[in-house]
């Protein structure tokens, strides 16, 4: 029997494993794996959502409208050019699908998201994988690693799972040095945790060659719903509404999510906690040894030593209940990124941390 073969490139594929959320024998877990708001949504998105329940007989929308107006409106965007999708992963993927095949190249950094490489391979395309400098996005070493081949760059700003950035002008630069036909896709998953950052709106806008996507899953706290959008040239994003499915949002996560982004009240609440407890968390952790690089994000990355005492201390974090996660795949394997959590998480975790330093020979 002749076996079926799926497409080259998607047997190096390796499965993406979200952060934990059980241990086992431990009935009462902190989750700070996921980078999730430990605020939770809006109370405007919880009442939307709700509200939605009572037409689950009816289809969706299919053309987003009403969620890409208030897109739009927040962020001063035009909307005919803003496309929504099941989280930014899919706007990743709907990219690579009609940009990207066999021969070209993507590049991406050494501790980038995954799902570039997994996005690119599974478009028949061939993921290169560049050096950050100090966990930082290296402008030169990514321009140096384009060829005529190279038809996306991938960079996340914040960087996740490092949590660093760069500024406009590195941004600009990179933009300008790519070669005619190769996209820069600027992943602004945590853009809402930085003040006053346009995630590359300006970018975005005064070049044909820049897009930038953006996720409900962060700060706006609706993980579980998978909705993220991007923008970009006009002309792109008509091609990139050709390869998305007409119902791939769900009538419920279209209304959490309108509600969510127009309550910019909210929004603003829950990035003022986060650099609150982020900085405190980082500040007490670096007292006990720990350290980690100025973060723009809602986690921190704590360094350790070794791998060997990055593994013993979330091993020793994970009996107490509390979870964080490993970062080997991401090529940092004497680091753990941490999510910031509320007052109580962030206590809990330092205490944790404290008590594997004093425990450790």
């Amino acid at each position: 029997m002749t076996q079926i073969a799926p497409q080259p490139g998607i047997m190096d594929i390796a499965l993406y494993e979200g952060g934990a959320s059980h241990v086992a024998g431990v009935e009462k877990v902190i989750k700070l794996s996921s980078n999730e708001n430990p605020l939770g949504p809006s109370p405007r998105a919880i009442a939307a959502y709700t509200e939605a329940a009572a037409n689950l007989h009816r289809y969706p929308s299919t053309d987003h409208a009403s969620l890409r107006a208030a897109i739009a409106e927040v962020n001063g965007l035009d909307p005919a050019r803003v496309i929504c999708g099941a989280g930014s992963d899919e706007i990743i993927a709907f990219l690579c699908q009609a940009y990207v095949g066999p021969g070209d190249e993507v590049i991406h950094t050494e501790h980038g998201f995954a799902m570039y490489r997994i996005s690119t391979l599974a478009a028949g395309g061939t993921p290169v994988e560049v050096p950050e400098r100090e966990r930082v996005t290296d402008v030169d070493a990514i321009l140096d690693a384009v060829t005529a081949r190279t038809k996306m760059v991938f960079i996340a700003n914040p960087n996740n799972p490092t949590g660093t950035m760069i500024g406009g002008n590195a941004l600009g630069r990179l933009a300008d040095g790519l070669p005619e036909g190769c996209l820069l896709v600027l992943d602004g998953a945590y853009a809402e945790y930085v003040p006053d950052y346009d995630a590359g709106l300006a970018l975005v806008e005064s070049r044909e060659n820049v897009v930038m996507t953006r996720t409900f899953s962060k700060i706006y706290g609706l993980g579980a719903l998978r909705v993220g959008w991007g923008y970009g040239p006009k002309a792109l994003v008509d091609v990139l509404h050709r390869v998305r499915g007409p119902f791939n949002l769900s009538t419920g996560a279209l209304a959490a999510a309108e509600a969510a982004v127009l309550d910019t009240d909210y929004t603003d609440q829950c990035r003022a906690e986060n650099a609150k407890w982020r900085s405190w968390l980082a500040t007490e952790l670096a007292a006990l040894g720990v350290p980690s690089d100025t973060s723009s994000a809602n986690f921190i990355l704590a360094r350790f030593a070794s791998p060997e005492e990055a593994g013993a201390c979330d091993a020793f974090l994970k009996a107490r209940g509390l979870i964080v996660r490993r970062v080997t795949g991401y090529k940092l394997p004497s680091a753990l990124r941490m999510t910031v959590g509320d007052e109580e998480s962030c206590r809990a975790l330092v205490a944790g941390v404290a008590a594997f330093k004093e425990h450790r020979p």
